[in-house]
């Protein structure tokens, strides 16, 4: 039923500003964007089609987020404004004090009710689509690029307009309860029941397209097989479509009751308990990126149901759940346009997944005790050992005038057979650490809390702190005499140094951090040590995910061998999968960046820190001192202590980065972290270079 005041002629763009200025008091009304509200009013009222009243509306809320008005706070008759919302309380007294006016506003607002359907507003809107991570990230970068058409009846793209800028969220976030009700009273007042009509019509849709939706994700084949085993009607999901669907009936006939409530949240709990035991299940069969992105769907879908259920259950004049809902709503529609948000909220699982698995290895290289460090010593000896081959076949490779492929490739198969036997003899070398042992860091950050959980990091940075540099200072002397011992024996037994003399200047000038990319080739192979330590952890988890060493150990190949064969097989590749991918791809990714380069026409090589230290010593070796020059090998040498720095700097900050995020580390906790380091290395330098003199595990 219409009111006589809808009836009235729209009022004039002067009319407007006039009942603006008549509601402000004098020293308000010379602002100079009040006309700008005014012409905006008008467009509204007077829109003679729907497109036109989306943009006016659309228009007349970018006003509203627009900023403050004047410097002071703003006081309406119900609540102290400040900067965020003294615009929306300008509205509200405008509003308030010309009825005609209010009229035609929500004579607007009705039009844009009535012409619209919203129930994608409460059920579609910060929620993805069902199917999958790669989709739906796909469709929003499409969205960046190229922007979706219009949809006029649908008031979800209209919100969507309203709130794709984080500006545009300042005045949702800082309207209170009682300014959102006075909203409310004056655009939807209960003498006007038909204004609210269509907003409870679209809220009971939304609400049956989010039952929908976790019915058929609670469901799905994915997350029943990693719950627990029961009968589909026994389901938490099933009942809660069930018990939601009795509530919303009950909600529209206005006769919802305690026990309807009090059984949907039971459900509720249900459902929630059931997606905390799939998420543990992760943990220890392997993560997918849809699962947990099937996850991060339910679980937005429940939280919206238990906002719209919060309305619902309200009583009369109680704001908050409306404003909750409001809000919800708002920053949904935000997060639904920006890749970001989805990006960080489904792969964080994973990254603690790989995280977690790199730590577990990243154990073994951390010296908490004089044993512990006496072992990395005799570890890392025994890796710069063999890198002496490593490097000497390097060089063999790059002489041999090999295709380009080819030698690259090749010098990849080189580092990988020397990676994988320093994993099988159980050596160490002091680059594959930061990527590891900084992972280490995640179990910290994951179990414990507060001023312990920043204690125990302390004491690990110290720990990895000396046991890289024992790790690295036993890699660079042995591999360095080592080389030494090799070109002496080759010239006993040739005659002549294992390089040339061409060869040896060209060593000597690659590693000058002047005059070669020494220094950006030694980050990017830092980046290299993390990536392949990143391969690891994957690798590790698709082989818990798909249950490999089950199926070897079940694999028809033991009716021929012996199941115990098989059994020990599959032991075998449980505990060295992960160690196999990383090295595999590490020695790959050296040997490949190179031949990746030239291909492209981009300057890209690697410099490894313990390799070079190799080929340095050959190169000097073969080389009298007086033609290297005192200036060459100088350089030289500082190309491999920055080599040092950045290999282990980039690789640790990288991997630190991961660990970091992948358990939310707050920022207050980073800086507070920051300070404890610098406060231990000035009170206790010797932590950073000396193991304890007692043998005791850290705490």
């Amino acid at each position: 039923m219409q009111n006589n005041s809808t009836l009235t002629p729209p009022l004039s763009p002067d009319a407007v500003l006039a009942c603006i200025h008549a509601a402000l008091p004098p020293q308000r009304q010379s602002q100079r964007d009040l006309p700008r509200l005014a012409s905006r009013l008008h467009a509204l009222i007077t829109a003679a089609d729907l497109p036109d009243r989306l943009d006016a509306w659309r228009d007349l809320t970018a006003w509203l987020a627009g900023g403050s008005l004047w410097n002071d706070v703003y006081i309406d008759t119900v609540d102290v404004h400040g900067s965020a919302t003294q615009r929306f309380a300008v509205l509200m007294d405008v509003l308030a004090a010309n009825l005609d006016l209010a009229a035609d506003v929500r004579r607007a607002i009705r039009a844009i009710l009535d012409e619209t359907d919203a129930a994608n507003l409460f059920g579609e809107v910060g929620i993805p689509s069902d199917r999958g991570f790669l989709s739906e990230f796909g469709d929003r970068l499409t969205a960046k690029l190229i922007p979706s058409p219009r949809d006029d009846h649908d008031l979800s793209h209209l919100v969507s307009r309203s709130f794709r800028r984080d500006r545009d969220l300042t005045l949702i976030r800082g309207l209170q309860p009682s300014t959102f009700q006075r909203a409310v009273d004056i655009l939807f007042p209960s003498t006007e029941p038909e204004m609210a009509q269509a907003p409870r019509r679209a809220m009971a849709d939304g609400f049956r397209l989010l039952v929908a939706r976790v019915q058929g994700q609670g469901l799905s084949l994915k997350l029943r097989t990693r719950s627990e085993r029961r009968p589909v009607a026994a389901s938490p999901f099933k009942r809660l479509a069930d018990s939601g669907e009795n509530l919303l009936c009950a909600w529209e006939q206005q006769r919802i009751s305690g026990p309807l409530l009090e059984a949907w949240q039971a459900d509720l709990e249900a459902c929630r308990d059931e997606m905390q035991l799939i998420s543990k299940r992760l943990e220890w069969e392997g993560i997918s990126v849809d699962i947990v992105y099937g996850l991060d769907v339910l679980e937005r879908c429940l939280a919206r149901m238990e906002s719209i259920v919060g309305v619902m259950s309200a009583e009369p004049g109680a704001p908050g759940p409306q404003l909750l809902l409001w809000q919800q709503l708002a920053y949904a529609a935000h997060e639904s346009t920006t890749l970001h948000h989805l990006v960080r909220s489904n792969l964080q699982l994973l990254q603690r997944r790989i995280v977690d698995r790199a730590g577990e290895t990243g154990e073994h290289y951390i010296a908490e005790t004089p044993d512990d460090y006496r072992h990395i010593w005799i570890a890392a000896a025994g890796g710069g050992l063999l890198t002496v081959g490593t490097a000497a076949m390097k060089m063999a490779i790059a002489g041999a005038g090999l295709a380009l492929f080819v030698e690259g490739f090749t010098s990849g198969l080189n580092y990988a057979l020397s990676f994988l036997l320093l994993q099988a003899f159980g050596l160490m070398l002091a680059t594959k650490q930061p990527a590891m042992t900084a992972a280490a860091f995640a179990a910290i950050i994951r179990d414990r809390k507060g001023s312990e959980r920043l204690d125990v990091i302390v004491d690990y940075a110290a720990c990895i702190c000396r046991s890289q540099l024992a790790a690295t200072i036993a890699n660079v002397v042995l591999v360095a005499t080592g080389a030494y011992a090799f070109d002496a024996m080759w010239q006993f037994v040739t005659g002549h140094s294992y390089l040339s003399a061409a060869e040896a200047a060209y060593v000597f000038h690659s590693l000058s951090p002047v005059d070669s990319g020494t220094v950006f080739y030694a980050a990017l192979t830092g980046v290299v040590l993390y990536l392949a330590a990143l391969v690891g952890g994957w690798v590790d988890n698709w082989v818990v995910y798909h249950r490999l060493p089950q199926a070897i150990a079940e694999h028809r190949l033991g009716r021929r061998f012996g199941p115990m064969r098989m059994i020990r097989l599959a032991g075998v590749v449980s505990r060295n999968m992960s160690g196999w991918a990383t090295n595999i791809s590490l020695g790959l990714m050296l040997g490949m960046t190179p031949v990746l380069g030239k291909f492209f026409g981009l300057p890209l090589d690697v410099r490894h820190v313990t390799l070079n230290s190799g080929i340095l010593s050959l190169a000097t070796s073969s080389l009298e001192l007086p033609l290297v020059g005192t200036g060459l090998l100088t350089l030289a040498i500082a190309g491999v202590a920055v080599m040092f720095v950045l290999n282990l700097g980039v690789s640790f900050a990288l991997s630190l980065l991961t660990a970091v995020r992948a358990y939310d580390l707050p920022r207050a906790d980073l800086r507070e972290l920051r300070r404890r380091l610098w406060l231990r290395l000035r009170t206790r330098p010797r932590d950073f270079f000396l193991p304890p003199m007692r043998s005791a595990a850290t705490s």
